[in-house]
């Protein structure tokens, strides 16, 4: 009988991956990106109400595109990280047989 190696996928005492589902990762991609839009616009509307012209309207634009993109991705990593940590917990109460909590 041989012994798993470390790079085999079916070994039983490597650790669970706590990487989210891919469906997630693509949410929360799509979701930076559209923060990132949403800031877009936003910078553009005030740019405009305040009167630039040029320049500082692309500025401005991109700045609050930058900033909104990067909320959003603040929020994003952390429900990622919960996301992963509420799996792992979940499996392992699934391992030991106590029911999962709601």
């Amino acid at each position: 009988m041989s012994t798993p190696s470390a790079a085999d996928p079916t070994d039983p005492t490597d650790p669970d991956s706590a990487l989210p589902s891919v469906l997630a990762r693509v949410l929360a991609f799509g979701s930076v990106l559209i923060g990132g839009v949403a800031g877009g616009f936003i910078g553009y509307a005030f740019a405009d109400i305040g009167g630039f012209d040029g320049a500082p309207v692309g500025l401005i634009t991109f700045l609050c595109a930058l900033m909104g993109a990067g909320g959003v991705a603040v929020v994003a990593v952390l429900t990622l990280r919960a996301l992963g940590e509420w799996e792992t917990i979940r499996r392992r109460e699934a391992a030991e047989g106590t029911p999962a909590r709601r």
